[in-house]
């Protein structure tokens, strides 16, 4: 990193980027929200790999024909090679979201780079792919944080809604009404394939209500897949158009 590059990471490392406030997200910074083409959604998973959820979701993935954009722990991925690497085989799209799951804003900046740079290496490591999206743990990220990601080649991404499937008290019935709570189209749906700091088998919520969320959305005449597809507007873009190749300001 260059000396100018070094002293924005200090100074600004304190103050978070606009994370999980969901209005100023999406009216703020569009494409930092993952809004795309008004007829797709972007799924995405965030947490895993994990032994047991992530293999049984791809397994339903699978026999519903969608793939999505996973975005892994490199300590997981490391701890469960087998599983990460099955993610990147059935043709899903990797993403990074830290080593450990650690609110970024409680390290400092060289622990920051640290974290995002030994995940990158190790998913690509394990998994043969190399990334093109990052998405920090909490949704909160700083100066240092988003610095290392542009060093990385990483586009951050955050979400338009989210199914409250990490709580003891979620079912398949309250992943689903959250989700489609705020869901439309250019939307981006963020779910948990894990339970490894969430509550013990949460993530079965998830799957009993992904059937319903798929068919819903395909019921409204939207496509969904993974962050590749969704054609994410960009800071820069002057049209407002999905899909502009103008370069972030992140």
């Amino acid at each position: 990193m260059n000396p100018a590059r070094t002293v924005i990471a200090a100074v600004g490392h304190p103050f978070p980027a606009v994370a999980a406030i969901g209005p100023l997200r999406r009216q703020l910074l569009p494409y930092l929200a993952g809004i795309g083409h008004p007829r797709h959604v972007a799924l995405t998973f965030d947490d895993g790999p994990h032994p047991d959820a992530t293999p049984e979701l791809l397994d339903l993935l699978d026999r519903a024909g969608v793939r999505a954009t996973f975005f892994l722990l490199g300590r997981m991925a490391e701890e469960l090679p087998e599983v990460a690497r099955a993610v990147a085989d059935a043709g899903h799209e990797v993403g990074v979201h830290g080593y450990e799951h650690r609110l970024l804003l409680k390290q400092g900046p060289a622990a920051t780079r640290l974290d995002i740079s030994r995940a990158t290496a190790a998913i690509i490591a394990v998994t043969g792919v190399r990334p093109r999206w990052w998405r920090p743990p909490y949704g909160v990220a700083n100066a240092a944080a988003l610095l290392e990601a542009r060093r990385l080649g990483l586009r951050p991404v955050l979400w338009t809604t989210w199914g409250r499937d990490w709580t003891r008290t979620c079912t398949p019935d309250s992943v689903y009404r959250s989700i489609m709570r705020k869901l439309g189209g250019g939307g981006t749906i963020l779910l948990h394939d894990s339970d490894h700091w969430a509550a013990p088998k949460c993530w079965l919520s998830m799957l009993g209500a992904l059937p319903a969320i798929l068919t819903t959305c395909r019921a409204r005449g939207l496509a969904v897949g993974p962050l590749a597809e969704h054609g994410i507007r960009t800071a820069t873009s002057t049209s407002g158009r999905a899909g502009s190749s103008a370069r972030p300001l992140w």
